[in-house]
C-alpha cells in the first residue's frame, strides 16, 4: 500500500501537527508520505497531486471539511480505485453524513494513533481495526472501542525533523504538551475529554528547543496551559534559557485560575513581547456561563489581565449567542471586556460543533443554525436574526478599527466617555451603507469614521482630532494631509527652529490639538495642550514617532 497523509490548512503559514505525528509513528511500517495544501488551492490540482496513492488520509477540521470533500470528489474522478480515509475532530462525531458519501471510504473516529497504526498494518483487511467506520457491500460497519493512546510512545519523536528547517522560520509552529481539558464547556469539543495527559517532559523540551532554534512563532495547543502551576513555570524557565530574540510564544490560558506564583514569575522574569496569551472570556453573564457548564470569575480574570498586560500581549475572545445571553447581556460583556484594551478582541458567533452537548440540546433554546460548516447560529430564543445581523456589523467595525490598529486611540477615548458598543454598532452600520467591508481603501477607513463622528458626535472636537491622529500615526512616511490641517508655514518654521528638528532628514506633521496627546496616551486623561503636536517620519520601515 502506498499511503499519503495530508490536510488542507487554513493558511500557508500554518502547519499540521497531526499528520506529522502519525507519519513519525508509522513511517517504517509502510510506503507512507505526507504533504500539506491550503483551502485556497484548486481541488482538482490537489487531487492530481494525490492521485498516485492507494490510500489518501485527510485530517479534517471545521475550517477545511468542505474543501477536503471537494478534493476527495475530484480525486475519485481522476483515480476511482484510490481509497479515501478521513480523520480528525470534524468527522469523529455524527459521522453518518460523511460515510454515506461516495467519495469517502473510511473514517477514523476519535484519537487517531492506535486506529491508524492498525489500519496501516492490516490494510486492506480492516475488519478488526478499532474505531474505524467503513463500508462493506454498502453496509456501514463500525467497531467502537474505548482506547487511550499512551503519550509515552512519543518519547524520542520530533514531529518536525522531516521539515526543511528553513521552512519553519516563516510558519506558525505548533507544539503539544498535553491532551484533554479539565473543563466541560458545552460548546467546545475539548469538553469531551476531561482527563489531562502530558507528553514526556524531556521530549517536550527537546522538541521545543528544536522549534526555538529553527522557527519563530511557536503556538502551544494545550487547551489550558496553566492548569498545572509547576509545569507552566518549568516550561517558562526553559524558554527563558533557550529562546532567540525573534521567538514569540503563544499560550491558551484560563486567566481566573492563574496561580499568583505564575503572575510573580512573569512580572519578575518575562521580557515584554515574548509571550502572547489567548484568553476565552466568552461572556461576562454568569447565568449564561452556568447554562453551558462553564466556570469563570470575571473579576479575577480581569485582575490577572491588568497585572500582566504591560508584559504579555493579550488576545481575548467573546462568543455571541450563548443561551440566556440576550442583547443587553452581550452589550455589557463587550463594554466590560473592551475596557481591558486587549490588542485583539475576537468577537465570535456560537457554532454548533458536531459532538458537542450544545448541538445535541439546541432545540431547548430555540436555536436555529446553519447546517453547513461552520454551523453558525442563525437565531435563538434570546437573539433574533436582525439582532445577530447588527452584531455582525459591529464585529466588522471592531476588526477594521481596533484589531487592525487603525483607530486605537479614538476607541479608547470612546470607551471611556461613551458606549463603545453603540459607537461600533453605529460605525459598522454606517460603513456597510457606504462601503464594502472587504474592498476599501485606507482613506475609506478614516473617511467613514470621521463622517460618522461628525454626524453623531458633532460637538466632540477631541474625538474628531483623535481620529486625525490615528490616521497620521500608523504611517511610515508622511501621508496626505487630511481631517486636521497643519499649522501655517510661519508657525511651522518657528516650531522647527525652536525644537531643532532635522527637517532635512525627517518629515514632520505639526498640528495644534485641544488636548495633550502624550498625557492621554499615558493615562487616558484629557488635559489642555501646552505645546504643538508633532509626528516625525523617518521613512522606510521605521515607525512614526510622537515628539
Amino acid at each position: 500500500m502506498k499511503l499519503l497523509l495530508t490536510t488542507l490548512n487554513a493558511k500557508y503559514i500554518h502547519l499540521n501537527l497531526a499528520i506529522r505525528l502519525l507519519y513519525s509513528l508509522n513511517k517504517d511500517k509502510g510506503d507512507i508520505d505526507w504533504k500539506e495544501f491550503t483551502i485556497k488551492e484548486n481541488p482538482e490540482e490537489i487531487a492530481t497531486r494525490c492521485a498516485g496513492y492507494d490510500v489518501v488520509a485527510f485530517s479534517c477540521y471545521i475550517w477545511n471539511i468542505t474543501q477536503t470533500l471537494a478534493a476527495a470528489r475530484a480525486l475519485k474522478k481522476i483515480n476511482p480505485s484510490v481509497k479515501v480515509l478521513l480523520g480528525g475532530p470534524e468527522v469523529s462525531y455524527e459521522y453518518d453524513d460523511f460515510i454515506s458519501l461516495p467519495e469517502v471510504d473510511y473514517i477514523i473516529v476519535g484519537e487517531g494513533e492506535i486506529p491508524f497504526q492498525q489500519f496501516v498494518e492490516h490494510f486492506p483487511d480492516v475488519s478488526k481495526v478499532p474505531n474505524l467506520v467503513y463500508k462493506k457491500e454498502e453496509v456501514v460497519c463500525f467497531h467502537p472501542q474505548a482506547l487511550t493512546f499512551d503519550l509515552e510512545n512519543y518519547r524520542g519523536i520530533n514531529p518536525y525533523q522531516y521539515d526543511s528547517p528553513e521552512d519553519l522560520y516563516n510558519k506558525v509552529c505548533y507544539i503539544e504538551t498535553s491532551r484533554g481539558c479539565p473543563y466541560k464547556c458545552e460548546f467546545c469539543l475539548a469538553s469531551l475529554d476531561n482527563k489531562v495527559r502530558y507528553l514526556p517532559i524531556e521530549d517536550i523540551k527537546s522538541n521545543l528547543l528544536y522549534l526555538m532554534q529553527h522557527g519563530r512563532v511557536i503556538k502551544f495547543l494545550d487547551r489550558t496551559f496553566n492548569v498545572k502551576k509547576d509545569f507552566a513555570i518549568d516550561i517558562f524557565k526553559f524558554i527563558l534559557e533557550h529562546h532567540r530574540p525573534e521567538n514569540v510564544f503563544q499560550f491558551e490560558i484560563t486567566a481566573d485560575i492563574v496561580h499568583p506564583d505564575i503572575v510573580t514569575f512573569i512580572q519578575e522574569y518575562i521580557p515584554k513581547g515574548l509571550f502572547r496569551f489567548e484568553i476565552g472570556i466568552q461572556t461576562v453573564n454568569q447565568k449564561a456561563n452556568l447554562q453551558v457548564s462553564r466556570k469563570q470569575n470575571f473579576d479575577k480574570t480581569a485582575g490577572v489581565i491588568k497585572q500582566l498586560d504591560n508584559l504579555i500581549e493579550m488576545h481575548l475572545d467573546l462568543i455571541v449567542g450563548l443561551p440566556l445571553d440576550e442583547w443587553n447581556d452581550i452589550k455589557y460583556s463587550i463594554e466590560e471586556v473592551f475596557k481591558l484594551h486587549p490588542p485583539e478582541l475576537q468577537l465570535g458567533f456560537l457554532k454548533f460543533l458536531r459532538g458537542t452537548p450544545m448541538r445535541h440540546k439546541h432545540e431547548q433554546h430555540g436555536y436555529k443554525f446553519d447546517p453547513e460548516p461552520p454551523y453558525q447560529i442563525i437565531e435563538s430564543n434570546y437573539l433574533s436574526k436582525d439582532e445577530l445581523y447588527k452584531i455582525t456589523l459591529l464585529e466588522e467595525a471592531l476588526e477594521i478599527y481596533w484589531n487592525k490598529n487603525r483607530a486605537v486611540n479614538t476607541l479608547k477615548y470612546v470607551s471611556a466617555k461613551y458606549s463603545i458598543f453603540d459607537f461600533l454598532l453605529g460605525l459598522g452600520t454606517h460603513f456597510h451603507q457606504h462601503k464594502d467591508f472587504h474592498q476599501h481603501t485606507l482613506y475609506d477607513i478614516y473617511d467613514m469614521i470621521m463622517e460618522f463622528a461628525v454626524a453623531n458626535y458633532a460637538d466632540d472636537k477631541i474625538l474628531q482630532q483623535l481620529i486625525a491622529v490615528d490616521y497620521y500615526l500608523p504611517q511610515k512616511v508622511k501621508p496626505q494631509v487630511r481631517y486636521l490641517q497643519e499649522v501655517e508655514q510661519a508657525r511651522r518654521v518657528e516650531i522647527i527652529d525652536a525644537r531643532r528638528l532635522n527637517h532635512h532628514k525627517y518629515r514632520h506633521v505639526i498640528m495644534e490639538l485641544d488636548f495633550d496627546f502624550k498625557t492621554f496616551q499615558n493615562s487616558g486623561e484629557i488635559s489642555s495642550a501646552t505645546e504643538p503636536f508633532i509626528i516625525q517620519y523617518a521613512g522606510g520601515k521605521v515607525a512614526s514617532e510622537v515628539l
